[in-house]
Parts: C-alpha cells; structure tokens; sequence
C-alpha cells in the first residue's frame, strides 16, 4: 500500500464515522476537546481532506520545500495554549465548514473524496502547502502523512464525543502515524522515557504525548 492509497482508505473510513447518527444526534452538543463542539470537530476532520483538490492543482511556488519532521519544527501549534489565536482560528474554521449542517458536510466530504480517489494517485510529489503554515511547503507525499495522523486522531475525538465505536485503521495507517507521533514525541520527552512506555511498564512514565 502507498501512503496515497492509506491516506484515501483512512478518508473513507472518517467519512463513514462522519455519517454516523449519532454525530447527527449530537451536532450541537460540546466534543470531547476543550471548546469544540461536536459539529466543529466534525468540519475540522473533514478539513483534512476537503482542501486538498485546491492544493494539488495551485500553481506551485517559489517559497522553500522542506521535509516531514523539518515542517514540524518549524510550525508552533504544539505548543500554543488552548486559547490562543492560532487554536481559535482553527476551531471558527471547523465550525465553518459545518455550518450548513451534518448532511451537507458528509456530502461535500463524498464530492471531494470521489474527486480524489480519481486524481489522487497518478499526481507527481509536488510541493503543496497551506497558507497558515508560514512561508514554505512539504512534498504532497509527506504532506498525506500528516494528515492521516489527523484523521486518525480526530476520528477517535469525534467517536469518544458522541459515544460511538472509535474506527479501526488498517495496520499500514496505524504503523505511519505511530511513527510519526513517536517521532514528535522525542522532540517533548526524553528517549528514554519513551523506551521505557513501550517496554517497562514497571517504570513506564505517565506522559509521552506528542504533543
């Protein structure tokens, strides 16, 4: 499996979440995460897949193309508090995405996904980039790996907030965003802190988040 076909099945699969009744019978009710609603969480998880028909087709730019772990040391949304503008911003744009409602945001998530099922896989790894990054983009191919750990994450928020079954990945999915969250992670803890969580529970630390 290639990260394009792992990044199309995990889309599919957060849409199915997404078409769930019981994200409908909750759509105005708080999420799991601080100040989200569960209709917000709902457009951001299907923001990590709507834009990206626009990305891919953007004349590309002039600014610097850098890898996967370098775009994360580079952004400082890891280690900004829950209320500041860029977390604010990223909330408004969920909720945004789901004014219209939860059969209009399952629908649009269909159009784009059908879209990119088509296109998706014969594309070149050009640099893609979203504005609110800052001045520089990532290969498309490393670009889906930080959205499948998007979508995984955020399907595990929206099914905790309505009470409904957290989706099950493919392995391949599971092994590129455990890598990627480990990777993260050693930019927090101490390595060997994180040893001991996946091999010592007798002196495994509380907290190896990444972020």
């Amino acid at each position: 499996m290639t990260i394009r076909d792992d990044f199309l099945t995990t889309a599919r699969i957060a849409l199915d979440l997404l078409r769930h009744q019981q994200v409908a019978d909750h759509w105005d009710k708080p999420s799991a995460l601080p100040e989200f609603g569960v209709s917000g969480l709902a457009g951001h998880l299907g923001y990590q897949v709507l834009p990206l028909p626009s990305m891919t087709t953007a004349p590309v730019g002039d600014e610097p193309v850098v890898g996967l772990m370098e775009h994360y040391a580079r952004s400082n949304w890891t280690d900004l508090e829950i209320d500041s503008e860029l977390h604010t911003r990223i909330r408004a744009g969920g909720e945004k995405i789901a004014e219209e409602g939860h059969a209009a945001l399952c629908g649009q998530f269909e159009r784009v996904l059908a879209e990119l099922e088509k296109t998706l896989p014969g594309l070149d790894n050009r640099p893609v980039r979203m504005p609110h990054w800052g001045p520089w983009a990532v290969p498309l191919d490393d670009y889906l790996v930080t959205r499948l750990m998007e979508l995984v994450v955020h399907s595990d928020d929206l099914a905790v907030s309505v009470g409904a079954d957290t989706p099950e990945f493919p392995r391949s999915v599971n092994e590129t965003v455990i890598d990627l969250l480990t990777r993260l992670s050693l930019n927090r803890h101490k390595a060997i802190d994180i040893v001991r969580a996946l091999s010592r529970k007798e002196r495994a630390p509380r907290d190896i988040t990444a972020f």
